[in-house]
């Protein structure tokens, strides 16, 4: 069996001023980012606000993306609902889209123990038509720990892969040592942008990233670098992507920063589906000046007329005209050299 491999976007759910789904424009995102080069798309993940959309409308932004990608690029499609039957659910349609696999978290709101994460994972497994990649993500659900994501790995063959978002380092290390020489397709993907190139190095498949929903051009590039194993460029990449991620990951009411990202890359995204204080909506103004001026830095022409102040290595440019044309031929030819 082929591993899961590569870039795979989570992506943003756009609205429109009513907050329904805005599917012209999740369709153009689609579209857009296959045309950039990704490896697959990942709807219902954190960034795509699963948790603030129904269950139908979980089902529609699958559906939606199932049928703009037409076979163009694998769909890893978030299942992470409330129960075991509901997920099942979500397995069986993601399943009849022809999704690659489905991304699940482990139970989330209410804490159980290892022993019932293990229970419920295996239940899933038993019983799930499309094969599973596990989500570890502490900050919003319970952490799956190693030992049950290693028996789970190699006892069930659903179970084809890990995605974790812990930030932690150390975890990935010896997921990789505990179940790659054991089971060698099995997937590990890292979610935080600031780990990409440490985890490849070590051998990890790739990530889901957000930032590659807002400039699929870089992470493509790192992740190809990375994947070369052209170390001293990936690193290059790799810290030029940081203050991007970093605005955009801090800004308030996430992913509010993500969303001003596709804003400046020219799309109709709407705001999130939570309300903004008003000390937060003027916060977001600041925020969104930022990413555009970094996307202008990083040669994306369409975010500079929302660039007021231009900030490259914390200095500030108030009122300096932007030379578009150069920062885009700079930024390419640095991309594009090996």
């Amino acid at each position: 069996m082929r591993p899961i491999q590569g870039i795979y976007v989570p992506t943003a759910v756009p609205y429109l001023d009513n907050q329904k789904i805005n599917e012209g424009e999740l369709r153009k995102i689609v579209s857009w980012l296959i045309d950039k080069g990704v490896s697959g798309i990942y709807p219902n993940g954190s960034i795509g606000e699963f948790i603030r959309l129904s269950f139908e409308e979980r089902k529609r932004v699958v559906s939606i993306i199932a049928d703009e990608a037409r076979g163009r690029v694998p769909i890893l499609a978030g299942a992470a609902e409330p129960n075991v039957d509901a997920v099942i659910e979500m397995c069986n349609y993601s399943a009849d889209l022809g999704c690659e696999a489905v991304s699940i978290t482990g139970p989330y709101y209410y804490q159980v123990s290892q022993e019932s994460i293990e229970a419920y994972f295996r239940e899933i497994a038993a019983r799930s038509p499309i094969d599973i990649v596990i989500y570890n993500i502490p900050a919003f659900a319970n952490e799956i720990s190693v030992p049950v994501l290693k028996r789970l790995a190699l006892d069930c063959p659903r179970i084809v892969g890990t995605k974790d978002s812990s930030k932690d380092m150390c975890r990935f290390i010896h997921v990789l040592n505990e179940i790659k020489p054991q089971r060698p397709e099995f997937s590990a993907l890292v979610g935080w942008e600031e780990l990409l190139v440490p985890t490849m190095m070590m051998g990890g498949d790739g990530g889901t990233l957000s930032t590659a929903g807002v400039a699929p051009e870089v992470i493509m590039k790192l992740y190809e670098t990375a994947k070369a194993k052209d170390w001293e460029k990936a690193k290059e990449l790799q810290f030029k992507i940081l203050e991007l991620f970093n605005a955009m990951i801090t800004a308030p009411n996430f992913p509010s920063g993500f969303r001003a990202g596709y804003e400046m890359r020219g799309f109709s995204i709407g705001p999130a589906r939570y309300p903004l204080s008003s000390a937060e909506a003027e916060q977001m103004q600041e925020v969104r000046n930022h990413v555009a001026c970094l996307l202008t830095d990083c040669g994306f022409s369409e975010a500079a007329a929302s660039c007021k102040t231009r900030n490259c290595t914390s200095n500030v440019i108030s009122g300096a005209p932007i030379d578009v044309e150069a920062i885009v031929k700079s930024v390419m030819d640095s991309l594009n050299q090996k």
